[in-house]
């Protein structure tokens, strides 16, 4: 276990340290249950409460905290706490204990090619034309198709799968169980189908008979650019033709799927259960949150946040907050969804109105 002075973690956080920063820090821990060794997280003043329930020395606070007066020997203040957490988790991991080299029931072949330092985990198999850049780590059970490249410092955890001709960049994180390069869900009939016909008319499947599905092939393969993670369980599709796209600095949550085809812009946020249909393009920093559901062939723009379970129907313009289904301004959403709450008291004093009007015309 790597163990850190409180001034090297404050010098590596850009923060301030306090009090005695030759401490040793050994782990993070929360702080009812830190230890002499451990730094107490309490980056906001309801936590500090806790602190007395456990056996910190260090701490790391808000601004503003008072440290001597909670019983600290040191103290670490970061002016943006949860940003510190980045850095400070990346101090403290441990790592997942892969070790150098190839492992003997590894299978590489002859002709994939591997930067230096690359660490192959046992059973994984690296396959004809590949090639893995420089300090990687191709985890137990993984594969790597034929002709797929990775930048250097890619990091892939158990069972990760990337198909042929497949391309990523650097510092690639691939979670365990990621699926990159499958075949497009595509399919086609010979005659115009009931589902095309539907398409146009938003209902009536007119004349359309029941024929066989044709497979169309993926000719196309993924593209996927620098500081890019994909999530457990994720599956992206090849392209049919052209290449499906992730871009630089995007993020995919666990179980995303990505149809055929879809391009994703720089900086993008897909959170868990995110669906994303066939030939959809989505902007540069776009969030969408958990279960959402995007349309195929429609652009979502830059800057866009959509709030979970959102279901992007149409196109939506860069720079708004979408929220429901169908989709519609986060505001406006809000604001329908408050009306429909009063619906039922509206109904009963709308009963009680005719109630009383027709009392009022009897009596008269």
């Amino acid at each position: 276990m790597t163990h850190h002075t409180v001034k090297e973690i404050a010098v590596a956080l850009k923060a301030e340290a306090f009090g005695a920063t030759d401490i040793l820090i050994a782990r993070a821990a929360e702080p009812a249950s830190a230890g002499p060794d451990d730094l107490a997280l309490a980056m906001n003043p309801k936590y500090a409460e806790s602190l007395g329930q456990g056996a910190a020395r260090v701490a790391m606070l808000w601004e503003g905290a008072d440290w001597e007066a909670l019983g600290l020997q040191a103290a670490i203040i970061a002016p943006r706490p949860r940003y510190a957490m980045s850095g400070l988790t990346k101090m403290l991991d441990a790592g997942q204990g892969y070790a150098a080299g190839i492992h003997p029931t590894a299978f590489v072949d002859p002709e994939a090619e591997l930067g230096a330092n690359v660490s192959v985990g046992p059973l994984a198999v690296i396959s004809k034309g590949a090639k893995v850049g420089a300090g990687s780590v191709i985890g137990p059970q993984c594969f790597i198709g034929w002709n797929a490249t990775l930048g250097e410092n890619a990091y892939l955890r158990e069972a990760v799968s990337i198909g042929a001709r497949v391309t990523i960049g650097a510092r690639f994180i691939g979670q365990p169980g990621a699926r990159i390069g499958g075949d497009g869900f595509s399919f086609v009939t010979a005659e115009p189908s009931g589902v095309e016909s539907v398409r146009k008319t938003l209902g009536d499947q007119g004349e359309a008979k029941a024929q066989d599905w044709t497979r169309i092939h993926s000719l196309g393969s993924v593209t996927i650019g620098d500081d890019v993670e994909i999530g457990m369980g994720a599956t992206i599709d090849c392209g049919t033709i052209r290449d499906t796209v992730i871009g630089d600095g995007t993020k995919l949550d666990n179980q995303v799927h990505l149809g055929h085809n879809v391009v994703i812009g720089r900086n993008s946020l897909i959170c868990g259960q995110v669906g994303i249909a066939g030939s959809a393009t989505i902007g540069d920093n776009v969030v969408l949150a958990g279960q959402c559901g995007v349309n195929d062939n429609i652009f979502v723009g830059d800057g866009v946040i959509a709030g979970g379970g959102t279901k992007l129907m149409s196109n939506v313009p860069a720079g708004r907050t979408m929220l429901g289904y169908p989709a519609t301004q986060m505001d406006k959403q809000v604001e329908a969804y408050k009306a429909l709450r009063r619906l039922p008291r509206l109904m009963r004093e709308v009963a009680e109105l005719k109630k009383a009007i027709f009392n009022s015309n009897k009596e008269t």
